[in-house]
């Protein structure tokens, strides 16, 4: 017989093996040319433009990767910077209609669920909602 730790050691191989089969990074390349952390830039720049010392706030990351970041998306066509209207020190980081575009598909990419969590019927789909809920309060993300 198997002990509660065994069941929770397989349920949780399993549920390693379903996300990393629906990891999403393939399709930001393939679709967008980019990796998962350019596309949340895209999707918070598209809520409002940054500069670069929030965007280094808001992915914690050093001053310079969040320059080397921005220059990438520019490259890209995607953001354009411009300058603040209220610190003639700092620049903005602003989408390009291109980079509206972007943002959509990589937020739609990122936010679809996969094809077999949309194949379980609405009575599975409650079951594991309760299941993932239980989890998330009982052990909550810092």
């Amino acid at each position: 017989m198997s002990s509660d730790n065994d069941l929770a050691r397989a349920a949780w191989a399993a549920m390693q093996v379903f996300v990393q089969g629906a990891d999403r990074r393939r399709a930001l390349h393939a679709e967008l040319g980019i990796g998962n952390d350019k596309a949340e830039l895209l999707i918070s720049l598209a809520r409002a433009p940054m500069t670069l010392r929030e965007i280094s706030r808001a992915f914690d990351v050093d001053p310079s990767a969040a320059t080397v970041a921005a220059d990438r998306l520019e490259r890209r066509g995607f953001v354009r910077r411009e300058a603040h209207p209220d610190d003639r020190r700092s620049k903005l980081v602003s989408l390009t209609d291109k980079g509206r575009q972007a943002a959509a598909t990589a937020h739609r990419i990122i936010t679809d669920p996969p094809a077999a969590l949309r194949a379980l019927d609405a009575d599975r789909l409650a079951a594991l909602t309760r299941i993932l809920a239980d989890l998330t309060a009982e052990h909550p993300q810092p």
